[in-house]
């Protein structure tokens, strides 16, 4: 009767309470691993920033110009036209109509994505403009075959790599949060307090 009391009691017996959550900080202070640096909010936000500001830039460069080429392509009217000034500081390329309801008539070349055709004074070119605003003309070749808009596809090529480095932040923010536990150790492995400058080895001149 002696040994099966005591082999029930042995098998009734449980830990007490604080003595399990002695041991439970014991594991995680023996599983917690040193958290790396954790990527900043604010830098999200400025790559992100980056970004917009990118895809405004190559909006800027594109939405205007392919407008102006599509609506001369439907109502524009081709004439000829002489170089009569050209000049980098500012930049602009003016010319004279000479073959047109608007002959006489002097206006500065659109720019196309803020470039301009390479010409000088007193050189003749074919020119379509809009009779309804004869400042929006460009050169006839421009608006039948424009030419490549660098500074669109530049801006959309930092577009793509600054949201590409904000994507990879971003996941490698998510995956140290997921992946290491919290940032300082349990209080089991400091004895109970939190580890101090000296401890961590920082220090602060």
């Amino acid at each position: 009767m002696t040994k099966k009391r005591r082999k029930n009691t042995a098998k009734q017996y449980q830990l007490p309470p604080h003595i399990k959550r002695a041991h439970q900080e014991v594991a995680e202070a023996k599983a917690w691993k040193p958290r790396p640096p954790l990527p900043q909010v604010r830098v999200i936000l400025v790559g992100f920033g980056l970004f917009l500001l990118c895809v405004g830039m190559a909006l800027f460069f594109l939405l205007p110009s392919h407008s102006l080429v599509q609506d001369l392509r439907s109502r524009g009217v081709s004439a000829a036209a002489t170089v009569v000034g050209v000049d980098s500081k500012p930049k602009y390329v003016k010319v004279r109509l000479v073959s047109s309801p608007k002959a006489g008539t002097e206006v500065k070349l659109w720019d196309y994505a803020g470039m301009l055709p390479e010409t000088q004074t007193g050189a003749s070119m074919i020119v379509t403009y809009d009779p309804e605003d004869p400042s929006r003309i460009l050169a006839q070749s421009w608006v039948e075959d424009p030419p490549a808009n660098l500074p669109a596809y530049g801006t959309s090529a930092l577009a793509v790599i600054c949201l590409g480095l904000t994507t990879a932040v971003i996941w490698r923010r998510l995956w140290i949060l997921r992946t290491f536990g919290p940032e300082e150790p349990p209080a089991s492995s400091t004895g109970g307090k939190k580890p101090s400058a000296k401890s961590t080895g920082d220090t602060k001149s």
